[in-house]
């Protein structure tokens, strides 16, 4: 059983007396704070932090970490305050106890919310000292070994929280010996028969593989000899989930996914990795296609390695991994090791390769900040953050020659927001390989990316159709969210004024007492929220603007609705994202039109005379009287069905006529009617009446139109 004599004898391995003596004053008050407590397996609470603190000295940690493991459940489960751990411990340890502390006092809507509002406050925390997660981490891995305790529902659902948010933080952050076993915990918690069936077929074939595996490693270890270079040769074992996860995914038999064997070469230079590498391809003959150089640009996580598959013998595929001592280090530690060389004065190449991947974490925890600012709810948050822990990385170059690595399928939006969120809100164009290209083009490793930027152009909201990274979601979605709440409310400023022009009233000119009293009475915080609310088609403005009106105690009689048409509101056709044009009756200027107040999405605008209107006619506070703004340049949707004779070409003939009139078609489909005539329906780009009268006064020419209509809905 463990101790905390034991787990001392342990730590002096890496740590000196005195720090020692401080990781065991922090347990002695933890066993205090948690005396009488105990787990649902029945032992004294105290045994959790000891055991999550011996977790964490496995990996090498700090004495300050260790002192946090320890109490890392005082505030939250004892009725020590957080000021008695600063006044007994100081403000570095107290500060990541904090930041590891649930919010149990919190009561939330949901679970997942629950798990959300968790990961963000861990986010916050990891961006004030980064060893908050690690010690989580080893709390949620102690957790995950104890998990027998628990009713079976719980174990699962425990299970996927760690495969859908620790895990993935774990490979994130590089840490790969955490990583692998709370996914082997989550496969035994989530499906307990399947991980029995696959360790027992593990077991089986074991001893048949031993023979050659000494083999195949006796070959590889007599060449490394023979050339003069120093190489530590070591048999690599699949794990339970990761055998799982390529059965599933890739739809494999057991047997092919075992078949393969898999080395890792350890070394002392980066130099040697490369000289290995020639002599391994020297013995066996490597596989086309699967040679990565991870020495030369590291993964996002800072995981450096020479991976390269090979025919041995028999041509059974021989899997190898090349690094230094100092990446295999990082390889299975990740972050941590940060803390192995920290202050040990003869490793200066392992510390600055070290503090280049501590910065690299760092970095990773200021993007999650970022995301966290744009999202507007903890669950947006971590949906965001969800698709971030899954990289598999394309490496590219921006112009200036920087390397940029990014997760596979990313387009150049992403890349975009990846240099920096103006240039992504701003970004119009892109050249790869200095050729233009589409925005939404998944880039491929080693390409050259040049975003084009505009200062007046925005983000697009078909953008977040196939962006990938969680950063350009986010800014995309808090952009738009901002626009959308401007142009609300100037839509509600627009029409409230509208209605309050009929009791002869203005907004500017109703004193604050009067909208003070109405938005206490309506539960609103300031003007803008109204105006939104209005905007948005979540509140009539004639309705807003009666009850105004009372409360300025105005001695007006009540304005028959019907002057509601005394001031129409004019629509320019640039409005943004709050008002749409209907498409079941494609308005154009100079059709007379109305809008209908739409809940949660605006101004609808459709013809007058389109028949999706009927059910609101004779209900005012629905329609609003419209009407073109003069002299508009901008281009509107139209639909027409023109019946043709069935002639070859005709497709052709039809589109060149619409282009001569200076049209532009969005949409063709074809209708059959008869052998004989058949009907094109096109929708064109028009700038209003007389340009569609010249569209179809020029298909009229064609010889091969025999009718020609509009689509009005």
């Amino acid at each position: 059983m463990l101790t905390i004599d034991v787990l001392a004898e342990q730590l002096a391995s890496y740590l000196p007396s005195d720090k020692i003596d401080l990781v065991r004053r922090a347990y002695y008050y933890a066993e205090q704070a948690h005396d009488g407590q105990r787990r649902r397996s029945g032992e004294p609470y105290v045994i959790h932090p000891l055991e999550v603190a011996q977790i964490l000295s496995e990996i090498r940690m700090d004495h300050q970490s260790l002192m946090a493991a320890m109490l890392h459940d005082v505030i939250e489960d004892t009725e020590v305050p957080k000021v008695a751990l600063l006044e007994q411990f100081g403000e570095e340890v107290t500060e990541i106890v904090d930041g590891v502390s649930k919010l149990t006092q919190i009561h939330f809507e949901s679970k997942e919310q629950a798990q959300a509002e968790n990961f963000q406050k861990m986010a916050l925390a990891m961006s004030r000292d980064i060893r908050v997660i690690l010690v989580k981490l080893a709390d949620r891995m102690h957790n995950m070994r104890t998990l027998g305790a628990l009713r079976p529902d719980k174990r699962r659902r425990i299970a996927r929280e760690t495969l859908d948010i620790y895990s993935p933080i774990a490979h994130r952050l590089g840490i790969n010996d955490f990583r692998i076993e709370l996914e082997d915990l989550c496969f035994q918690a989530m499906y307990p028969m399947r991980a029995r069936m696959i360790q027992k077929a593990v077991n089986k074939i074991t001893g048949h593989r031993k023979e050659i595996v000494e083999d195949i490693k006796h070959d590889i270890e007599d060449r490394l000899k023979n050339e003069g270079l120093e190489g530590r040769v070591e048999g690599r074992q699949k794990h339970l989930f990761s055998i799982y996860q390529k059965m599933d995914r890739h739809e494999k038999s057991f047997h092919e996914i075992m078949d393969v064997f898999a080395f890792r070469i350890v070394t002392d230079t980066v130099d040697s990795c490369y000289r290995i590498l020639g002599v391994i391809h020297n013995l066996f003959k490597p596989v086309p296609d699967r040679f990565k150089d991870y020495v030369a640009i590291p993964k996002a996580n800072g995981y450096q390695s020479l991976h390269t598959t090979l025919f041995g013998v028999y041509r059974i595929p021989i899997e190898v991994q090349i690094r230094t001592q100092e990446m295999d280090t990082v390889a299975n530690m990740g972050i941590a090791s940060h803390w192995l060389y920290k202050n040990d004065k003869d490793q200066d190449e392992a510390n600055n390769h070290l503090h280049n991947h501590h910065a690299r974490a760092r970095q990773w925890v200021k993007g999650l900040l970022e995301i966290q600012k744009n999202a507007g709810n903890p669950l947006e948050f971590i949906e965001n953050v969800k698709l971030d822990l899954f990289p598999d990385e394309v490496y590219v170059f921006t112009p200036k020659g920087d390397i940029l690595e990014m997760p596979t399928g990313v387009t150049a939006v992403d890349f975009a927001y990846n240099v920096h969120t103006d240039i992504g809100n701003s970004c119009v164009a892109c050249r790869i390989d200095r050729h233009l290209a589409p925005l939404s083009q998944p880039l491929q490793s080693g390409q050259t990316v040049e975003i084009i930027t505009s200062p007046g152009s925005q983000p697009n909201p078909a953008w977040l159709d196939f962006v990938v990274t969680a950063k350009a979601r986010s800014a995309i979605r808090h952009f738009l969210k901002n626009q959308k709440r401007s142009e609300s409310v100037e839509l509600g400023r627009r029409l409230l004024n509208k209605s309050l022009y009929n009791f002869e009233l203005n907004l500017d000119e109703l004193t604050s007492s009067v909208t003070e009293r109405w938005l206490e009475q309506a539960g609103l915080k300031v003007l803008d929220d109204l105006l939104e609310e209005i905007g948005l088609g979540n509140r009539m403005a004639y309705l807003v603007a009666r009850q105004l009106m009372e409360l300025s105690e105005t001695e007006l009689s009540d304005t028959d609705t019907e002057n509601d048409d005394a001031m129409p509101l004019q629509i320019t056709g640039t409005e943004g994202l709050i008002i749409k044009f209907a498409k079941c009756c494609r308005p154009i200027p100079g059709d007379p039109i109305v809008g209908h107040m739409s809940s949660g999405r605006g101004l609808v605008i459709h013809n007058e005379g389109c028949r999706n209107l009927n059910e609101f006619r004779g209900n005012s506070e629905k329609l609003v009287t419209l009407t073109w703004q003069k002299q508009l340049e901008q281009e509107f949707s139209v639909e027409l069905k023109v019946g043709v004779e069935n002639v070859r070409g005709v497709v052709a003939s039809i589109a060149t006529s619409v282009t001569e009139a200076d049209a532009n078609i969005e949409s063709i489909s074809m209708e059959d009617h008869d052998a004989r005539i058949r009907v094109i329906a096109l929708v064109i780009n028009v700038q209003g009446r007389e340009h569609l009268a010249r569209v179809m006064k020029r298909l009229k020419v064609n010889k091969s139109v025999v009718s020609i209509s509009r689509e009005r809905g």
